[in-house]
């Protein structure tokens, strides 16, 4: 996002957390606030009128008031009056704040009933499921498949098996992209969820498990790069050899034999 997008993000996250902090149901103003995400998206003229620089916030302030009173509660439309009160840089960014506000609320309500863990690790694993599976990555992100179908695989995987927030945040990423790519979505709700609770997501790729005292090590080496609580993801990849990869955000640290074995060949062939 640009500055002006950036600032008005900011304050629509503030909006958010006054609505979370009076006590407002998480889960009700969560599945509003990606209802407003749908409607917005489903409109070019709403998403002008809404998002456009030149008119007054109050004006779009109205518009939004208009639409939504009455279909969503109190908190929802102050939460979106606030949001497009604002200056955006694009009329995206506008739709993509409101749909993250929408994913932060439900994210808030896992941490209030104290399963955001469970929800981090759960979204984790589904996205390692649905990445080795060509398969069923295919069936969960044909843009012409049936949504039903893409809903009907979702619950079969998860339903039973994980909580009510893991299987709604699934469901939103396959059945609303958004133009993105289902790993990359998965990958910014699980960056929500660690910076909800101040922690960064490591993921680490290794030939066997670690161990208790290896993880407490490489999370303490890394607390101390990144100055914030390491959360550690290890995925087990048995053609790695030896040696970790660890990766944060879009930051790569490769120290596989693998990899080292790789460059070796590069280099005899050179």
């Amino acid at each position: 996002m640009r500055g002006s997008s950036r600032a008005s993000a900011i304050a629509g996250s503030t909006a958010l957390e006054a609505a979370l902090s009076a006590g407002t149901d998480r889960r009700t103003l969560a599945e509003e606030l990606l209802a407003v995400t749908a409607l917005i998206d489903s409109s070019a003229t709403l998403r002008r009128a809404l998002a456009d620089p030149s008119r007054e916030a109050s004006g779009k302030q109205e518009l939004a008031e208009r639409l939504l009173s009455g279909k969503v509660s109190p908190e929802t439309v102050v939460v979106v009056k606030a949001l497009v009160g604002q200056r955006w840089a694009t009329e995206r960014d506008l739709s993509d704040t409101v749909e993250r506000l929408g994913i932060e609320a439900l994210l808030a309500g896992a941490e209030a009933n104290g399963s955001i863990d469970r929800v981090e690790d759960e979204l984790f694993r589904f996205e390692r499921i649905v990445a080795g599976n060509p398969d069923l990555r295919d069936r969960l992100t044909n843009r012409q498949g049936d949504p039903q179908a893409k809903a009907s695989v979702v619950s079969q995987l998860l339903e039973g098996k994980a909580s009510e927030e893991t299987v709604r945040l699934a469901r939103q990423a396959v059945l609303a992209p958004r133009g993105r790519k289902l790993d990359r979505t998965l990958e910014g709700y699980l960056a929500l969820a660690a910076t909800r609770r101040e922690q960064v997501t490591a993921v680490v790729t290794a030939a066997t498990d670690l161990t208790e005292q290896q993880r407490e090590r490489l999370a303490a080496a890394l607390q101390n790069i990144y100055g914030k609580t390491i959360v550690l993801q290890v995925v087990r990849d048995e053609q790695v050899i030896g040696g970790i990869r660890v990766q944060v955000g879009d930051e790569v640290v490769d120290g596989t034999v693998l990899r080292r074995l790789d460059e070796a060949r590069r280099h005899i062939a050179g």
